[in-house]
């Protein structure tokens, strides 16, 4: 018979992980499913968790250190990991601290510590260490982080008290748990508001459904703060009381009418004064604000700046069902973890987390070993024929991970094989609990976890307290011994049945006081101009540019990231999503005379990749949408600065612009 173990989804669908039961029977495993008695997500699993059945025993799974030393396919070799990490450890200490790069993903997190253990290792080695918030959407956090807003609800806050709920950019299909809650809340009675550049998934489950120009997203919001001021629908009191900059803020948004808006937008006037109405009337009102679609973007970073003085100005805060919902990365009060990195000493010139400043340094050879650890640089860095090319000349190359992808079959020296989730134990924390990820399988192969590996990198280099706590589980007792975890341990968490409740709170920012230099919400920002930025919310119109169709892209159901080498070692999901597929509008497809299902190639003054077309009305003309990740994506994407060094320093935000616009074209014209 099966043995069952509880423990939870590897992927990183923060804040919103799904429980899992996985049967193992003679050491394999032989079934997954939703943990029925996990109170997050009680029973829920979707098709990306379903299909992590197929990761352990995977027949495309790296299960032992290979390396090669010519960068050919045929040339690969499997080896010791004593060779390999020899291998690593002498083109570190050939290269010195200060041209070796720790680069990791959300790849090596899937367990809890992969972060942590990352970046003591860079800490003490004196390494470069590059934040994965600069290929996600860190400067969406960055515009809350100068307004203040940056904690989060819990989604069952907003299942419970929303009465008007409002998905900016926010597809269900990247937080998977957000979408059962969103049902029960219109079943309840709230209002759903979806706006995006498409039609996509959320759309389905909403009221009132808004399509919006991509990069005006800003805009938008300045005209919703522009009717909420203008006809006193603000709250005056609580402006009062709790914010700084309300004056300036009025001044500034006095011209943006819905008028002016909607030539910006293409959303209707009237549809932008009755969102703003409904907004600041509603008892308990909520913003999602979205990822991908929203900040890849030149002028990203603003819209989450503009859309954060919305429930300032109108009181929703600090309150039930109101402020700002639940968003990846996104933290609830309280929440928190022990860094296993405390007490160790940051280098002084530590390479600045900024993307345009490191692609920068990669054309100019100041980079010449990096470490992969759990992710794809070529899939993950904007204007990859840059990076590609940087990488051609690189040194070396090492990559852990579980299975191949484009960059480290291209360019990568050293191949280290990881555990999967199942093979090792871990932890996952959401808004409200903290799981423990038990062990379930013996590891495959030769793999091993980041940590044993770090730990054996250092010793070789001469370092000897990459590890000092004497088993896995005192390391994971280390990193919870926090006030939001009680101070639990391992050995409490496995009594109390493999979870235990946060001391959180589902309410972001209960008693108001902010995290910021005024300690009030600042409509105004000092922090803003103390870097140089705008201290206030501003509006810049999208570049204009050569090529005609604005590429936007964002998630499915089906991906997550480059996980799984675009989820095509994966049969589920290669089935689900077996290439790159464009929406594109019939208008433009007609006009290029690509039919749907054909094969087409975008291209501009960067790149180009080959995809196959979906023709739909989902997408506006002139418009194009592709799930992000894909290999070649991100050949057409620009890699210019989006904020400053000191602001990338002060916060790790420092991606690039992403834009694109591109030409679409038949394969066989």
């Amino acid at each position: 018979m099966p043995t069952t173990v509880k423990t939870m989804c590897p992927m990183n669908c923060h804040p919103t992980y799904c429980g899992m039961e996985v049967d193992v029977e003679g050491d394999r495993v032989v079934a997954v499913r939703g943990d029925r008695d996990n109170p997050d997500s009680r029973g829920f699993l979707c098709i990306r968790g379903r299909s992590t059945i197929e990761v352990p025993d995977n027949p495309r799974r790296v299960l032992r250190p290979r390396v090669r030393d010519r960068r050919e396919p045929d040339a690969w070799r499997e080896t010791t990991w004593d060779e390999a990490l020899q291998r690593v450890a002498d083109a570190i200490e050939s290269a010195g601290a200060d041209r070796t790069v720790v680069s990791r993903g959300h790849g090596n997190s899937a367990n809890g510590a992969g972060g942590q253990y990352s970046l003591r290792f860079a800490n003490l080695l004196g390494l470069h260490h590059w934040n994965p918030a600069i290929v996600c959407w860190g400067l969406g956090g960055f515009g809350l982080w100068l307004t203040g807003t940056t904690e989060t609800h819990t989604v069952e806050d907003m299942r419970d008290h929303s009465d008007l709920i409002v998905l900016w950019g926010a597809n269900i299909a990247s937080q998977p748990l957000t979408a059962p809650a969103l049902v029960r809340a219109r079943r309840r009675g709230a209002r759903v508001v979806a706006i995006d550049v498409r039609r996509t998934e959320a759309f389905a489950q909403a009221d009132d459904r808004i399509v919006i120009r991509p990069g005006t997203d800003t805009a938008l919001a300045l005209a919703m703060l522009h009717v909420i001021i203008g006809e006193r629908r603000h709250d005056a009191d609580f402006v009062a009381s709790h914010t700084v900059g309300f004056e300036e803020l009025a001044e500034q948004v006095a011209g943006c009418t819905p008028s002016w808006a909607a030539e910006q937008t293409g959303i209707d006037a009237d549809v932008i004064v009755d969102l703003a109405r409904a907004y600041a009337g509603a008892q308990a009102a909520m913003v999602l604000i979205g990822g991908s679609s929203m900040h890849k973007t030149g002028n990203g970073w603003h819209a989450a700046r503009a859309i954060s003085c919305l429930p300032a100005v109108t009181g929703h805060l600090g309150r039930p069902g109101a402020g700002l919902g639940p968003r990846h990365a996104g933290q609830v009060h309280g929440m928190g973890l022990n860094q296993l990195s405390d007490g160790t000493e940051v280098p002084p010139e530590r390479m600045i987390s900024e993307m345009s400043s490191i692609l920068a340094a990669l054309e100019e050879d100041r980079v010449e070993v990096l470490l992969l650890l759990g992710t794809n640089l070529l899939s993950s860095f904007a204007d990859a024929g840059r990076a590609a090319a940087a990488l051609e000349r690189m040194p070396m190359v090492v990559a852990f991970d579980l299975f191949e992808n484009e960059t480290i079959r291209e360019y990568a020296d050293v191949l280290l094989p990881g555990t999967s989730w199942v093979e090792e134990t871990g932890f996952k924390a959401t808004g409200n609990h903290l799981y423990l990820m038990e062990q379930a399988i013996s590891p495959r192969g030769d793999a091993r976890p980041v940590r044993d590996v770090l730990d054996d990198l250092a010793r070789r280099l001469g370092v000897t307290d990459m590890l000092p706590w004497e088993t896995p589980e005192a390391a994971l007792d280390a990193i919870f011994d926090h006030d939001a975890t009680g101070h639990t341990t391992v050995a409490q968490l496995r009594a109390a049945g493999g979870h235990v409740p946060l001391r959180t709170s589902p309410v972001a920012h209960p008693t108001l006081e902010l995290d910021t230099p005024s300690g009030r919400i600042e409509l105004r920002s000092s922090r803003a101009a103390q870097l140089g930025l705008p201290d206030l919310p501003v509006y810049e119109p999208p570049q204009p540019d050569s090529y005609p169709l604005r590429f936007v892209q964002g998630r499915t159901i089906g991906h997550f990231h480059a996980f799984y080498d675009h989820g095509q070692a994966l049969p589920t999901l290669a089935r689900r999503e077996p290439e790159p597929r464009l929406w594109i509008n019939p208008v433009d497809a007609e006009r290029r005379d690509v039919s749907d299902g054909a094969g087409i190639r975008l291209s501009n003054g960067r790149g180009a990749m080959e995809a196959v077309a979906t023709v739909t009305d989902r997408t506006p003309p002139g418009v194009v949408w592709m799930r992000d990740g894909w290999a070649g994506l991100n050949t057409l994407t620009s890699g210019d600065r989006v904020v400053p060094d000191v602001a990338a320093e002060r916060f790790p935000a420092g991606q690039a612009s992403y834009e694109a616009r591109v030409e679409v074209t038949p394969l066989d014209a």
